[in-house]
C-alpha cells in the first residue's frame, strides 16, 4: 500500500471526521483529563467517577470519545446538550506533546490561529463553522461543526482511483472555496486528501483543518516564515517558508494526481529529469486539456504557475479570456468607444466593412491623409473579416 494511503490518526484530528466503520455511541461521557485512569463514564454523570474532573464543557458540550491525537492536541466527538436536536460537534483540546518553550509557544499560536481563521471563514458552507473557543481548567478548547462524511484519502482507498469526470467535479467544487479563502487573504497551506471531506448529506466537498493557515498580509508575504504543510503536497516556495496563494493551487493539483493514480506525489516526480511523470501511473485516460491544466497547477517555477483559482476555473471550463478586443489593442485611446464587430461576425458585405473602417479612420485620424501604419493595420482587419470574399 502506498505510504500516502496509510491513514494516520492525525488525519482524524485534522478533518474532524469519523473513519468509515467506526462505531460510536452517545450513551456515555468521556473525561477530558489527560491523566484520568478510566475516562469512560455513564451518560448522566456530571463529574468523572475516576478522577472527579468536570465532564461538561461550558455546561453544554459532552464528549463521547476521542477520535484522534496530534502533536499539539486531542480531538473528540461530542454532543451539544444545549440544543434540542443534540447535534454532534468536534472538540479540539490543546494538549501539546512537544517539548521546549519555543515549540510550545508555536503550538499555542497555531491553535489560536485556527480559531481565528475558522471565525473569519466559517460562514462559507464548505468550511466548518466555529462554534466556540474558550479556556476551562487551564486548557484551551475549540469547538467546531462536525462534518459527517469520508475524507478523500479514505474515499480513494475504498473506491479506487478517480476518473477525469470526478476530478473535474472536484476542481469545480473546491476552486471557488479557495477563491473565497484567498479573497479573505488567507492561505490554507495544508491542502491534501485528508483535509477534504465529502459531506454525506449533499456530497459537497468541505475543506477542513485551518490550523496551518496564514493571513497573507503584504508584510507576511515578503517575510520568510515557518515551513508548514505535508511535504508530499507542498511546493518549493512553501518549503522555504514563503507560501503564497498559488501554493494552495499547487497542493490541490498534487491532490488531484494522487487521486488519479493512487500514488504519493513523491512517486510521481522524477528527480533525475526534474519532471512530473504522473501520466505513467494513470488508472484511466485523461484528456490533454485536463493534463495541461494539472501540469500548470504543478509547475515548480512560481511565476509560470496559475496565480489564482479563477484562472484555473477559466481554463477548466473553456471560458473566454478577459482580454481586450483586437481593435482596442490596435487603437489605444480609452476615450473613444468603437462599434467594431466581433471577429465571429464575418458575414458583412464589403461596403459595410469599408464604411466602418472609414468611420474608424475618421474618428482617430481626422481628415484623410496618406496611408499610415494604422491604415495598414485597418486594411489587415478588413481582409481578416472578408476572407475569401474580399
Amino acid at each position: 500500500m502506498p505510504k500516502l494511503l496509510q491513514l494516520k490518526t492525525i488525519s482524524l484530528i485534522c478533518s474532524g471526521t469519523i473513519e468509515t466503520g467506526l462505531v460510536f455511541s452517545s450513551s456515555m461521557s468521556y473525561c477530558l483529563n489527560p491523566k484520568c485512569p478510566n475516562p469512560q463514564n455513564p451518560v448522566d454523570a456530571r463529574f468523572c467517577l475516576s478522577c472527579g474532573a468536570k465532564l461538561l464543557l461550558k455546561e453544554r458540550y459532552r464528549t463521547i470519545k476521542p477520535i484522534g491525537q496530534g502533536g499539539f492536541g486531542r480531538t473528540f466527538l461530542a454532543v451539544d446538550e444545549d440544543k434540542p436536536s443534540k447535534p454532534y460537534c468536534v472538540i479540539k483540546q490543546f494538549y501539546p506533546q512537544a517539548q521546549g518553550t519555543s515549540t510550545v509557544q508555536k503550538a499555542v499560536a497555531l491553535f489560536n490561529q485556527e480559531a481565528l481563521r475558522l471565525e473569519q471563514l466559517g460562514g462559507h458552507p464548505q468550511i466548518p463553522e466555529l462554534l466556540a473557543h474558550f479556556t476551562q481548567e487551564d486548557r484551551q478548547y475549540l469547538v467546531q461543526e462536525f462534518i459527517d462524511g469520508q475524507n478523500l484519502a479514505q474515499e480513494v482507498l475504498q473506491n479506487g482511483a478517480f476518473s477525469e469526470s470526478k476530478i473535474r467535479q472536484l476542481l469545480n467544487d473546491l476552486l471557488p472555496v479557495l477563491q473565497f479563502c484567498h479573497s479573505c487573504q488567507i492561505i490554507h497551506r495544508d491542502i491534501k486528501p485528508e483535509n477534504i471531506i465529502r459531506r454525506r448529506s449533499n456530497a459537497k466537498l468541505v475543506i477542513v483543518d485551518f490550523g496551518a493557515s496564514k493571513f497573507a498580509s503584504q508584510t507576511a508575504l515578503n517575510r520568510t516564515g515557518t515551513s508548514i504543510g505535508s511535504p508530499e503536497y507542498v511546493p518549493l516556495e512553501q518549503i522555504r517558508g514563503r507560501a503564497v496563494f498559488a501554493s494552495d493551487i499547487y497542493s490541490l493539483g498534487a491532490t488531484c494526481i494522487h487521486l488519479l493514480t493512487e500514488r504519493s506525489p513523491f512517486d510521481l516526480y522524477d528527480i533525475n529529469t526534474d519532471t512530473w511523470i504522473w501520466r505513467q501511473y494513470l488508472k484511466s485516460p485523461v484528456s490533454q486539456q485536463l493534463s495541461r491544466i494539472l501540469d500548470k497547477m504543478l509547475l515548480i517555477t512560481l511565476s509560470d504557475r496559475y496565480h489564482t483559482a479563477a484562472q484555473v476555473l477559466q481554463d477548466l471550463n473553456n471560458l473566454p479570456p478577459t482580454i481586450p478586443s483586437p481593435v482596442t489593442q490596435l487603437i489605444p485611446s480609452p476615450a473613444v468607444t468603437t462599434t467594431s464587430p466581433p471577429p465571429t461576425q464575418s458575414k458583412k458585405t464589403t461596403s459595410q466593412i469599408d464604411s466602418e473602417l472609414e468611420e474608424l479612420k475618421s474618428q482617430f485620424l481626422g481628415t484623410p491623409k496618406p496611408k499610415t501604419e494604422i491604415d495598414m493595420e485597418l486594411e489587415q482587419l478588413k481582409a481578416k473579416y472578408l476572407g475569401d470574399n474580399g
